[in-house]
């Protein structure tokens, strides 16, 4: 392993970091623990981080257009979410949080795969992106767990560190130094955030047949 490269591929993420950049990333970050303890504040806040993220994304210096793109997703979903967690539970008695039904797998896969093909297609026939193939799946599979997590399935969290694990290194690559940190940051919340939920169901349904 040659740390010296790492040393200098550091150097450079801290050298190219933007108060802009911070800021989406706190409040990514602030988001995240809102997500995790399942609270409404995870939309109006991530509202702010995906909206600075759509802009810095997609500037000539990084060129990450779906993730830009993601972000703009992200944008809509927050606002389609915040609506759903404030009315859902006026309007029906269900739990909180659930497990995925073999619809929404189904759901959720189709909108993975049909979400990387288009990604790389018009990323790699309509843009000048020179990581086409990776920058697609992140962003498909993020979407497709973003969409479990407006449902409040439990298993949003494993899909998205799908998305994380592959991020992680191509934000490095991209001298993103901020939001890679938030996007390991983010694996963690997601690890505990999943058994937080789980919890969440456990005693619901605990409660519910005592």
């Amino acid at each position: 392993m040659n740390f010296e490269a790492i040393y200098q591929s550091l150097l450079e993420g801290i050298h190219a970091m933007s108060w802009l950049e911070i800021i989406a990333a706190l409040f990514g970050a602030i988001s995240v623990i809102c997500s995790k303890q399942n609270s409404i504040w995870l939309y109006p806040t991530g509202l702010v981080s995906t909206g600075i993220y759509v802009y810095l994304l997609s500037r000539e210096q990084f060129r990450l257009y779906a993730e830009a793109t993601l972000n703009a997703y992200y944008f809509i979903m927050s606002v389609y979410g915040w609506y759903h967690w404030a009315h859902k539970d006026k309007q029906q008695h269900t739990p909180e949080v659930g497990w995925a039904t073999p619809r929404d797998w189904g759901i959720t896969i189709g909108i993975a795969l049909l979400g990387w093909t288009t990604f790389y297609v018009l990323l790699k026939n309509f843009s000048n992106s020179d990581v086409p193939l990776i920058d697609a799946f992140v962003s498909a599979t993020a979407c497709a767990g973003m969409w479990l997590l407006a449902k409040r399935k439990i298993e949003n969290w494993l899909v998205l560190n799908v998305s994380n694990l592959v991020a992680i290194p191509l934000l490095f690559h991209k001298h993103l130094l901020p939001t890679a940190l938030l996007t390991i940051f983010l694996f963690i919340v997601a690890v505990l955030g999943y058994f937080s939920w789980k919890k969440i169901w456990e005693a619901h349904n605990t409660t519910s047949h005592a």
